[in-house]
């Protein structure tokens, strides 16, 4: 493996948030092969190198991959100071994981967690632009001229966005249900597309992530993503533009 930054391997292996580890660092209590390391940029080789913190030798984290079916009312950061329900708290490691991105709080369906930070950087980076799929459930009946709308781009704050597809699934007179597909991951994206054309989400469920689906798995459940799937994730962000 090429050397990465220190504290990236400290806060992988869970020795705190990579933002104390910075300070770690700085404060003398980490050593790398037996020598101080007090400065940063600093760097080291985690399968090679012995990595110390006040002594004590870190293990490499074990690299693990969860799939969750994400309820609602479930939040996908690691803190929280209103003490809701942690995404992370519904999968059984004691390795320090995190979301790859976010669902907001009132979105259910799939979210990704692990700990490779190096596949989430990729997995998150828009220049991959890995698809992302939802169902949405909107109130009235909607419209097709307002399908091209969304197709076409809506603008929105931070510019134009526009949906990657579009397909009603079931258009009625009291509600409607549409599938979207995403390249683009801005905050709350598809609910204030569709607000700007009048329609408000009530229902919001992500299934699909690329190639990696929801099907099976009943909300509030997870399961670990095969050997195949990661390596299909691996394979689908490593490409250089």
């Amino acid at each position: 493996m090429a050397k990465q930054r220190l504290q990236k391997i400290l806060a992988a292996a869970g020795v705190d948030s990579r933002r104390n580890c910075e300070t770690l660092i700085l404060e003398g209590a980490v050593r790398v092969n037996r020598k101080v390391v007090d400065e940063l940029p600093a760097f080291a080789d985690p399968d090679t190198d012995m990595i110390t913190v006040h002594g004590r030798r870190i293990q490499a984290a074990k690299k693990v991959y969860f799939l969750l079916n994400k309820p609602k009312g479930v939040i996908c950061t690691n803190y929280d100071p209103q003490g809701r329900r942690k995404a992370i708290d519904l999968v059984p490691t004691k390795e320090r994981v995190y979301c790859v991105g976010r669902l907001d709080v009132d979105t259910s369906g799939l979210i990704i967690i692990t700990n490779d930070s190096d596949l989430t950087n990729r997995l998150t980076h828009p220049k991959f632009g890995l698809s992302k799929r939802y169902v949405a459930t909107v109130d009235g009946q909607i419209q097709n001229a307002d399908i091209e709308r969304l197709k076409k781009g809506i603008w929105l704050s931070e510019g134009k966005m526009s949906m990657a597809g579009v397909k009603i699934l079931k258009a009625g007179t009291q509600q409607s249900t549409v599938e979207i597909s995403l390249k683009q991951g801005l905050n709350r994206q598809i609910r204030r597309m569709l607000a700007k054309l009048g329609y408000k989400v009530k229902d919001l469920k992500r299934t699909r992530i690329a190639r990696i689906e929801l099907k099976g798995l009943g909300t509030g459940r997870h399961r670990l993503l095969t050997d195949a799937e990661v390596a299909y994730l691996k394979r689908a962000t490593d490409k250089e533009e």
